[in-house]
């Protein structure tokens, strides 16, 4: 079974109705496919960045009630978990895949980050065209990349809330999505592009 890509069944997860029976299409059809592609990824990122780092499945495990409507793998330089840390992340709603770096409300040193980030504002906009910002990790909307200002930067420092996370959506239709070595190739390119800002975030929180 190819366990790389990801299916049009895949995305359909999101439809099923009921929390247990939603979890239960969620390990069982995407978690082995982030298991298998967040090895790969953990490998590649840690070579790149020159530090040890470790792969989060989302276990969705403080849900009683509402079942998930989207679910992701992350990547951080934590082994214990990853939500207060700068981390990479790779994750399906059921309309799209997204790939990110994530700088989400639970970080410490959001303030530093954000301040940094502001520093290196024409750095952040040199980025692709195709890139899209997240301004909260729980919903679907994004800004383009062009539509950026400094003002979501500074509301990232300001409100404790705020979050920040930059990258790439693919539709999930996307011919990529059904091919294993151009999906990995999609996420590293990604990657590669964020690396920058990722060492920023590090170095602003380790600073």
């Amino acid at each position: 079974m190819e366990l790389h890509h990801f299916t049009k069944k895949d995305f359909q997860t999101f439809t099923i109705d009921g929390l247990d029976e939603r979890m239960e299409a969620i390990q069982n059809r995407i978690q082995p496919k982030f298991q298998a592609i967040g090895e790969e990824l953990v490998s590649y990122l840690s070579e790149k960045t020159e530090q040890e780092l470790y792969l989060h499945i989302a276990k969705h495990a403080r849900r009683s009630v509402n079942p998930p409507n989207d679910t992701w793998l992350a990547i951080a330089d934590n082994k214990r978990g990853y939500k207060k840390h700068p981390h990479f992340q790779v994750g399906l709603f059921d309309d799209h895949l997204f790939i990110w770096l994530a700088l989400i409300y639970e970080l410490p040193n959001k303030q530093k980050i954000a301040e940094s980030y502001l520093e290196n504002y024409s750095e952040i906009k040199n980025l692709p065209k195709s890139f899209v910002v997240s301004l909260d990790h729980t919903k679907k909307d994004t800004i383009s990349l062009e539509e950026l200002s400094k003002k979501e930067l500074e509301r990232f420092r300001d409100v404790k809330k705020a979050e920040f996370l930059i990258g790439k959506h693919l539709s999930y239709d996307d011919p990529i999505l059904q091919n294993d070595k151009e999906l990995f190739t999609t996420i590293t390119e990604t990657y590669d592009q964020l690396l920058p800002l990722y060492q920023l975030a590090l170095d602003s929180r380790d600073a």
